[in-house]
């Protein structure tokens, strides 16, 4: 009885329950396309060649080819445009190590411009392979910098030079600088029990830090050297920084 009441109602189907104007909404359509699958795309017409056109006149040859006419649009130079990605292996990217700039050269007296110790000034050691970084030292006995690695985008290349070749960095790498990851821990108790504990600094690097503080040290003979390690580079109202030889 219910089938029959359906269908004697009129625009119904007793097996869709769907009116044809649902059918004809572009919404429709759109979900039907999708569930269904794509429908085939109509092949695009070829482009048109050049024409063959008659020419009066006795001495134009009686006919020539013309070109079609190009399109009407030209994109604005604003126009939004896909990005190029070029894909490369994973070995390839890590393999990859920024240039070291001409003027960081071994011995030379860099200033820091970011990190925990900006505006100081260190001692470039040398480039690390894996990563690119710099490795810098104050000395610790001078200015309080240890061992550390630094970017050398963020670095201000002076003229003075100390001489470094009798330090020792062979054994200094990323591997050298890692960290342990820790476990973190849900419990209230160890979460303040490890605040609470103070880090102990390993006595393999103090030894390392004092051997090449040592080196360095004793190249430290120029006059008011130290000095100017110590000093923490500023700049005050009306300096210019593009003018000034470092």
């Amino acid at each position: 009885g219910r089938a029959m009441a359906i269908q004697a109602r009129p625009g119904f189907s007793p097996v869709t329950m769907r009116s044809p104007a649902s059918a004809a909404n572009p919404r429709y359509r759109r979900w039907n396309v999708t569930k269904k699958g794509a429908r085939p795309k109509a092949a695009k017409p070829a482009a048109p060649g050049p024409q063959k056109k008659t020419v009066g006149g006795s001495k134009n040859g009686g006919s020539r080819m013309v070109e079609p006419q190009g399109p009407q649009y030209y994109p604005a130079d604003d126009e939004k445009k896909p990005m190029y990605v070029r894909t490369k292996s994973k070995e390839h990217q890590s393999s990859k190590v920024a240039k070291l700039r001409s003027s960081i050269t071994p011995g030379t007296v860099l200033i820091l411009l970011s990190g925990r110790f900006r505006g100081k000034r260190v001692v470039f050691l040398k480039q690390l392979d894996k990563s690119g970084l710099l490795l810098v030292s104050g000395p610790f006995k001078v200015n309080g910098v240890p061992l550390r690695r630094v970017n050398q985008a963020y670095v201000i290349a002076t003229s003075t030079k100390v001489d470094v070749s009798g330090v020792d960095v062979a054994k200094f790498d990323d591997a050298y600088f890692s960290r342990a990851k820790r476990v973190q821990s849900a419990k209230d108790d160890e979460f303040f029990a490890k605040q609470a504990e103070k880090k102990e600094i390993d006595p393999k690097r103090v030894a390392d830090q004092k051997a090449v503080d040592d080196k360095i040290m004793a190249k430290l003979t120029k006059p008011n050297l130290k000095e100017y390690l110590t000093a923490p580079f500023s700049l005050s109202k009306g300096d210019r920084p593009h003018a000034m030889q470092f």
